[in-house]
């Protein structure tokens, strides 16, 4: 992990779940990281029929404030899992 800084303060794995929850509202999601770099797991029913990538840009659209930014708190997602239950 390196250390990123930014102007974020809180805990940005509580950031990411309730962002990803707000727009997922069925998903179960767990994040792990720091520094910066995170591994985000989702399951959720709202993947079903979709395409991998569909899955991951729907995940990343719902945590893009938390990444775009010089300072943002997330340099990088470095594992995006996305699954149905």
């Amino acid at each position: 992990m390196s250390d990123h800084p930014t102007d974020f303060v809180g805990s940005v794995e509580d950031a990411i779940t309730s962002s990803v929850k707000d727009r997922i509202p069925d998903a179960i999601v767990a994040v792990s990281g720091g520094g910066g770099h995170y591994r985000i797991d989702v399951v959720s029913a709202a993947f079903a029929g979709k395409s991998p990538l569909e899955r991951q840009r729907l995940v990343l659209s719902a945590i893009k404030h938390l990444i775009n930014g010089d300072r943002a708190p997330v340099h990088a997602v470095d594992e995006l899992l996305t699954r149905t239950p």
